[in-house]
């Protein structure tokens, strides 16, 4: 088996250094810096250490990306009020989704337990060698507030900086996919908890999740969040290049590079490091089915079926 480097912390770090050496964004961007770290303090690297649970973190990237929205939203002043506050919106819609799912999960006792990816970076961790888990669990977790604070803020802060009036056939496409994305992924979660439960129901609780969106790609979710942010990307290019005149050529580039960052960094994250890989790991464990639907169906992107195979035929489902 193959495991796969984390998305290193430092990258992240180089974005928020990029982002308050703007001559624009560094105000902003150094509020909201405080803002995350303050956040990811009190609500995700305290709980971790005191419990050695990194699941925590599933509560503090969505408030953080929830409180961008409302940063942008409370301080930016200087674009036009429409784009701000269609940005501001996307975010708090993001970030309060996402958000107010982890918090029905702590009041649950979710979070109790490990969960399932957060568990499979420990097996990571034992193959490369790292002994030291608590210090690099704080890593771990700290990494998505910087990433917050850089690249996930880039979006809505270059948009909201944006004076002009007229709204680019960019940023209505951008929108337009954002809308389909967002109600995509709402829709993928919510056939995953449909079948669950009819499957709960009936005592076959090893069956596959092969209905409805889930037929298309083995991650349907996952792939409608990566689509979210690539909509937020397409839709801030208009402002980006609004930004030319303001920045020096560098910064104004590396913000541009820090955009590309945006759908890389979700990429690496949803795939890699606490998405398809770590859930597919558990996944052939626990369905004696998943191995067929694999061969059937895409990891991420949508595409058709690959065979018939019955993923479902095993009678010990």
């Amino acid at each position: 088996m193959q495991y796969i480097i984390p998305f290193s912390i430092w990258p992240y770090v180089a974005g928020f250094i990029v982002l308050i050496s703007s001559s624009t964004l560094a105000t902003i961007g150094l509020i909201n810096g405080l803002v995350q770290l303050a956040l990811f303090i009190a609500v995700v690297c305290i709980p971790v250490w005191r419990t050695g649970r990194m699941s925590y973190v599933d509560i503090g990237w969505p408030l953080g990306v929830l409180l961008i929205g409302v940063l942008t939203l409370a301080l930016l002043q200087d674009g036009y009020w429409l784009r701000t506050l269609i940005v501001s919106l996307v975010y708090l819609l993001i970030g309060g989704r996402m958000g107010l799912g982890a918090l029905h999960g702590l009041r649950k006792g979710w979070l109790d337990t490990e969960l399932p990816r957060y568990q499979y970076q420990r097996i990571h961790w034992q193959n490369i060698g790292i002994t030291n888990t608590r210090l690099r669990a704080q890593i771990e977790v700290l990494s998505q507030g910087v990433f917050n604070a850089s690249f996930i803020a880039l979006p809505a802060f270059i948009m909201a900086m944006n004076p002009s009036p007229s709204i680019s056939y960019f940023e209505i496409l951008g929108l337009c996919l954002w809308l389909a994305a967002f109600c995509l992924e709402t829709l993928a979660d919510r056939q995953k908890l449909a079948f669950l439960v009819a499957m709960k129901k009936a005592n076959k609780p090893r069956m596959v999740c092969n209905v409805g969106l889930w037929r298309y790609t083995r991650h349907p979710n996952y792939f409608a969040e990566w689509m979210v942010w690539n909509s937020l990307v397409i839709a801030a290019i208009p402002s980006w290049l609004a930004l030319y005149s303001a920045e020096s050529l560098i910064i104004w580039v590396l913000l541009g590079v820090g955009l590309l960052m945006v759908s890389y960094g979700l990429f690496a994250t949803l795939v890699s490091y606490t998405g398809a890989v770590p859930s597919e790991y558990y996944s052939l464990q626990k369905r004696p089915g998943y191995k067929a639907y694999q061969l059937q169906t895409n990891q991420f992107f949508p595409g058709p079926r690959k065979t018939t195979l019955d993923v479902n035929s095993d009678p010990a489902g």
